[in-house]
């Protein structure tokens, strides 16, 4: 199958915040590249298209837009603000 994304994605394993609202939800980062990312969720519901992501480990905030979701993960790609 040939891979479709414009990055190369390198697996990783971070606690992140996906704010929201004056909210967040917790999630695990799976893999990430400089376009986007996978996120392990506990349910994809109630969770808008757009959101703005906080790893933890290193601070980092990056602008998301959901591109795809199932049961327990999310795939997103980074934006610039709106």
């Amino acid at each position: 199958m040939d891979e479709k994304r414009s990055a190369t994605r390198h697996r990783v394993l971070k606690a992140a915040i996906m704010t929201f609202g004056g909210g967040g939800i917790s999630c695990v980062v799976r893999n990430v590249s400089d376009a986007g990312a996978a996120l392990d969720v506990a349910s994809p519901l109630g969770i808008p298209d757009e959101f703005d992501l906080l790893v933890e480990a290193d601070g980092s905030r990056r602008h998301c837009r959901v591109v795809w979701r199932t049961e327990r993960r999310i795939g997103v790609s980074f934006s610039p603000v709106a």
